[in-house]
């Protein structure tokens, strides 16, 4: 499908040709789903709804819901006003959720319309129901990202729900704000906590609403995501520990300004030094020991890494998707004896390419980049292994480079709906995946004579 692309680059200030992002309302959309009894709305135009919808749908395997306020002609003209007042009193009266999310599009942006100003006058008209909440976040998609929109969503349940600490002494529990991540990431994060021995806030949390277990009823509002009582508490608690500093890190500074909070910001607990981080900051936090187990499942993390390390060494990487991903991503690669060559974000960011160079001394690092770059840069620098989301797949067949799915979204396989990549555990999976890629690619090329049984 590619085979056509050439191998010179020319440079492109104003186009992008296959962005690695999408829009920011998808984000957004995603981290109202994380709240129990949530339903997102999207304040514009009925397609753009239906657009995030179903790209959330493809990537979980799960029906996404979400209400629109169905812009035409006329609400493009006189603004949205009537259209957000008559949603949210459809909304509570047909599907009844505890809270509404609301988020903007272009097109309500671009017309201008006061957001809190329209809560506030439905909420003095009775719209609203009494113990029930509407809130909302500024999503335009000519801004940002995807990651920029769940780390506004985010930020908005911090301003609208968090409550300042009453008491002279904060509660003995911790908030993880876990960024970006599939469900089963978000599992795996509650897992590690769980063991760990502390109490904790998971916000947003998206594990058994996403990926519920089939009963044969279906729920618009699943079992799971964080209750809206722990939010508007989440303020008395004696810490808030950020994951991924692009998708957390407004949030953190909201609660810790609000609520005079102290706030920790980690990168993803993908790989060894980074999981190694997160349990050691709520170690530190909850004045726990890290159990037995905890110890082992890390040294066997080690002993696979010492196992592989001859068929991962020195291997060229090509890796892309979102900035706090590609961040740890690339620690994990340099853990392991890779050697990451290009890393591309489509996510515009100065101090994140700092970051990757760092970590990384001798790749190329381009945010604000395209995929149609990062193909022609392996027309002339040939890697090992392409890392990315299910977009890469047209340059790995082009190329002939073998594959990993890593990231969002992943359109075209279903792993990532139940197996983790964060933590020791999600290291492993990683590694397996990296390495079964590697030797599926080496059995195909071979001729027969050199086929081996055992690796």
């Amino acid at each position: 499908m590619l085979e056509g692309t050439t191998a010179e680059i020319r440079e492109r200030k104003a186009l992008r040709v296959n962005p690695v992002k999408t829009c920011q309302p998808i984000g957004a959309m995603y981290a109202a789903l994380g709240v129990n009894g949530c339903m997102p709305h999207s304040h514009g135009s009925q397609g753009c709804c239906a657009y995030h919808r179903s790209h959330l749908t493809r990537h979980y395997k799960e029906p996404v819901v979400a209400t629109t306020s169905s812009f035409t002609e006329g609400a493009s003209v006189f603004g949205g006003m009537s259209n957000l007042t008559t949603a949210i009193e459809n909304i509570f009266s047909i599907y009844e959720p505890e809270i509404v999310a609301v988020h903007t599009t272009c097109l309500s942006e671009v017309i201008g319309d006061d957001i809190p100003t329209i809560i506030k006058k439905a909420a003095e008209a009775g719209k609203i129901p009494e113990g029930k909440t509407v809130i909302h976040a500024n999503t335009p998609s000519f801004v940002g990202s995807h990651i920029t929109g769940f780390a506004n969503q985010c930020e908005a349940f911090v301003k609208y729900l968090a409550e300042p600490r009453q008491g002279e002494e904060p509660r003995k529990m911790i908030n993880i704000f876990p960024g970006f991540v599939d469900p089963a990431d978000m599992r795996e994060i509650r897992r590690l906590a769980d063991d760990l021995g502390i109490e904790y806030l998971m916000v947003p949390d998206a594990s058994d609403v996403l990926d519920s277990a089939y009963d044969g009823k279906y729920q618009m509002y699943p079992d799971g995501g964080t209750p809206v009582a722990g939010l508007k508490m989440m303020g008395e608690n004696q810490l808030s520990v950020g994951l991924g500093p692009l998708a957390s890190e407004p949030a953190l500074k909201t609660i810790a300004k609000k609520c005079e909070q102290p706030t920790e910001l980690l990168e993803l607990p993908i790989g060894v030094s980074a999981t190694d981080a997160f349990v050691n900051s709520l170690r530190l936090a909850a004045g726990v020991k890290v159990p037995t187990e905890m110890v082992r499942e890390r040294g066997r993390l080690i002993d696979m890494i010492s196992d592989m390390s001859q068929y991962l060494h020195k291997k060229k990487v090509a890796l892309f998707g979102d900035p706090d991903h590609l961040t740890s991503m690339t620690r994990f690669l340099v853990e392991i004896g890779m050697e990451p060559a290009i890393v591309i974000a489509g996510h515009p960011g100065k101090k994140w390419e700092k970051k990757i160079r760092e970590i990384a001394p001798g790749a190329e690092v381009r945010a604000s980049s395209d995929m149609h770059y990062l193909h022609q840069w392996i027309k002339n620098h040939p890697v090992d292994l392409l890392i990315g989301n299910s977009y890469g797949k047209l340059v790995a067949k082009a190329e002939d480079i073998p594959f990993v799915r890593f990231g969002f979204p992943i359109l075209d396989r279903v792993g990532h709906r139940a197996f983790s990549i964060v933590g020791y555990r999600g290291a492993m999976r990683l590694i397996e995946k990296m390495t079964d890629t590697l030797f599926d690619h080496t059995d195909r090329l071979c001729p027969d004579e050199d086929l081996e049984l055992i690796q």
